[in-house]
């Protein structure tokens, strides 16, 4: 345990094992923070990130450091991020300071000047998230908001969305999500045990309809009808 603490020097392997104990450590903090702060990076999220990535970071390079300090340290900032989280979604003043309500960019097909200025962003990148959603004129925009964790939402106009079903009354199927049944090659058994299917059934599926064996599955959905659809290596 010699790589743990502050050395004069280090050898390769004792490197390679504070790099291997470092790696490992941060999966469990970030697991402990939550899935939030993979997901989108708020003002608490920004911060705490720089933060810790800046501690873990000198250990790595500075052999005269030990791995101590940087783990205890990182702990007591996950506990301090954690009980941050918890006071945001009780107190709505802390709240509307860390996630504030979303800014207008645009308003009817109009720029709102004003608020392009304090999010500091261009139109031009406005023009850039805006193809990202297909969207071809900023005429068509009843709204477009700058949201608290930097992504523009865009709404566009009723007079220019598609008709759906609905606007014609057409009654449709429910939803209806695929899960994957092999992935490949392999059987997913528990998959194929909720369908209440057997593996014989799964088998003899592939045979008939699709005139393959398992082994040539990359993978294969079922659905609520008990309908396969399978994907061949190529």
């Amino acid at each position: 345990m010699d790589f743990f603490h502050g050395q004069e020097t280090l050898t390769a392997m004792q490197w390679v094992l504070r790099a291997v104990v470092s790696y490992f450590f941060m999966l469990i903090i970030t697991k402990l923070m939550g899935q939030r702060s993979i997901s989108q990076l708020n003002l608490l999220d920004f911060a705490i990130a720089v933060i810790i990535g800046n501690i873990i970071a000198h250990p790595l390079s500075d052999e005269g450091l030990g791995l101590k300090g940087a783990m205890i340290t990182m702990g007591s900032l996950v506990i301090l991020y954690v009980s941050s989280v918890f006071i945001v979604l009780k107190s709505k003043y802390i709240r509307k300071f860390v996630l504030p309500n979303p800014m207008p960019l645009i308003k009817n097909g109009q720029f709102v000047y004003k608020n392009l200025a304090k999010a500091r962003i261009s139109v031009d990148y406005i023009l850039s998230e805006a193809r990202k959603e297909n969207i071809d004129d900023l005429k068509k925009l009843s709204l477009a908001l700058w949201e608290p964790n930097g992504t523009i939402s865009f709404f566009v106009s009723p007079n220019y969305q598609a008709i759906t079903r609905g606007d014609l009354n057409i009654l449709t199927k429910p939803f209806d999500f695929p899960k994957v049944v092999i992935r490949e090659g392999n059987i997913e058994k528990s998959v194929l045990q909720q369908a209440g299917k057997e593996e014989s059934w799964l088998l003899s599926a592939l045979k008939t309809n699709h005139n393959v064996v398992l082994e040539d599955v990359l993978l294969a959905t079922i659905d609520k009808s008990y309908q396969l659809k399978v994907f061949l290596y190529r």
